[in-house]
């Protein structure tokens, strides 16, 4: 299977999830709007959210599937084993103290790390302290999701872990369609939702549990132990807790920051799922397919494959998601009007959403380029390098989102964001050209240049066509928005793969064969 294929496989399972995503998101809107029950309910589910991406999907999953790649390659099946057992009841053990000691420290925590200005309301303070001690046992199913995840990306297994996450989606829709029917009270639906996250968990593991074994993968619980395999696995978590969790940090900064002004944290959250699709498609199949490829190539000393495979990896990131980020940034509020404004959802929640999409939009290049630059050092488990980079990033972010958040409120945040994106791609990329790690070819460099023009291009037509039908986006039907919408962007697609195609920035051969194997 080619690596772009690969990509497609796991892009395919994600787009399936935020599909759902959006969906679950339009019916939050719709129930809680941008009110104090929203604000509670994201800040809560951000923290464990936060915990599972640095520990689980960032620090543990950088480290561990290197590792876990190599010993299959290098001692098979056996060995594998060997090594996922032994870190399994480390993780379990871990995992069950820092529950225990998270539920009962919740005030605590709500009032110094989540939320600090929400002290300021006791009911939303109480509020997000119950719904966080529900939804924080989500960490323990979702680390263990993380490590099975792992196991079968290993394997070149990757559609089921791609797509387990819509699970989520489906359980939270059905629980607000439930909420709405019954016409319960706002609070009674948060606390509806946050049950549905830990049940969502469980139906995640539990599916990664079965698609393991049908592997011919299993794990066997065992006494833990720091061995040697697993004193290196916690070596190279330590650098990977800040450079995997850097976008998690970059949002728990802003949502304490955002804490301040009355929805804000809710505006972000209804931004951000946005700005994720195409961040979520894009940079997490290049990934969950890329550092598992890096490990075997350099395990197997291939370094032209290797550098082959970040070429590749760079085009695809840069076809996708600088034409995206340009549509974003050019016609946000009819975008957000579509998918959110109904219900408690009004025309000026859109308007502030449609900002701070904006803004989030303008880095959504680089943390899909990061995604590419990453697994460059962690694959020559160079974990400490991308780390002070990461360091780098969030001090960028704090000091911009200090220094924008009084003039420019929850659009300084996202802004603050993206700024911090770009500058630990560049440190990223050009460290790996110092060490002559990487050095995109000519064919890949002329093509980048293509891209950048054709999404140039793309843009002034999305503008043009947004101007030429603002009073139908603007107050049309849901219908007839929908038909604008899906007009403008269709049309524009159209335009930039015709200039990408035409002009070979995207390899015929390979897109050819990918629509083939979608129609089979």
């Amino acid at each position: 299977m080619s690596l772009v294929k690969k990509f497609a496989s796991v892009a395919s399972g994600t787009m399936a999830s935020r599909i759902f995503g959006f969906a679950r998101e339009a019916l939050i809107g719709a129930a809680l709007g941008a009110g104090p029950v929203a604000d509670a309910f994201y800040a809560a589910f951000r923290f464990p959210n936060l915990f599972r991406r640095l520990f689980a999907e960032g620090a543990f999953n950088t480290a561990f599937i290197p590792l876990f790649a190599k010993e299959l390659e290098g001692d098979g099946m056996a060995g594998a084993r060997r090594f996922a057992e032994e870190v399994l009841s480390v993780l379990v053990t871990s995992l069950l103290v820092l529950t225990a000691l998270a539920l009962i420290v919740m005030p605590f925590l709500v009032g110094t790390v989540i939320a600090p200005k929400f002290a300021d309301t006791p009911e939303k303070f109480d509020l997000t302290v119950l719904l966080t001690r529900i939804m924080f046992p989500y960490l323990f199913c979702m680390s263990l999701v993380a490590m099975l995840s792992g196991i079968l990306n290993s394997m070149r297994r990757y559609f089921l872990a791609a797509a387990v996450p819509v699970l989520l989606n489906i359980i939270l829709i059905l629980v607000l369609v439930a909420a709405l029917g019954a016409g319960v009270e706002q609070r009674t639906t948060g606390v509806w939702m946050a049950w549905g996250v830990l049940v969502s968990g469980v139906a995640q593991l539990a599916f990664l549990v079965w698609g393991v074994r049908r592997e011919g993968f299993s794990m066997r619980p065992a006494r833990p132990r720091l061995t040697p395999a697993v004193k290196r696995l916690l070596v190279l978590m330590g650098p990977a807790l800040l450079t995997g969790g850097v976008t998690q940090i970059n949002l728990l900064v802003g949502q304490i920051i955002a804490s301040a002004q009355d929805g804000a944290i809710a505006l972000l959250n209804y931004a951000d799922r946005i700005n994720q699709l195409p961040l979520g498609v894009i940079g997490i199949a290049i990934g969950v397919v890329l550092l598992p490829e890096l490990a075997r190539s350099l395990k197997a000393g291939d370094e032209a494959d290797a550098q082959h495979l970040q070429n590749r990896s760079l085009e695809f990131a840069l076809g996708l998601a600088l034409p995206a980020a340009v549509g974003l940034m050019v016609m946000p509020a009819p975008i957000v009007a579509l998918l959110y404004q109904r219900g408690a959802f009004s025309a000026e929640t859109t308007a502030l959403t449609a900002a701070a999409l904006a803004a989030f939009a303008s880095g959504l290049p680089a943390y899909v380029l990061i995604k590419v630059f990453q697994p460059g050092f962690f694959a020559r488990e160079d974990m400490k390098t991308p780390m002070w980079f990461s360091i780098v990033a969030v001090v960028v972010n704090i000091v911009g989102s200090l220094a924008l958040f009084p003039f420019y409120g929850h659009v300084g945040l996202a802004a603050a964001t993206s700024a911090s994106a770009w500058i630990n791609f560049a440190l990223l990329s050009a460290t790996l050209w110092r060490r002559d790690a990487f050095r995109p070819s000519a064919a890949t460099l002329r093509r980048v240049a293509l891209i950048v023009l054709a999404s140039a291009v793309m843009g002034v037509l999305v503008w043009w066509l947004q101007d030429a039908f603002s009073a139908i986006l603007a107050e049309g039907s849901l219908l007839a928005r929908l038909a604008a919408v899906a007009g403008v962007i269709g049309v524009a697609a159209a335009a930039y793969f015709a200039i990408v195609i035409t002009t070979g920035a995207l390899d015929r051969r390979q897109l050819a064969g990918l629509v083939r194997r979608r129609g089979a």
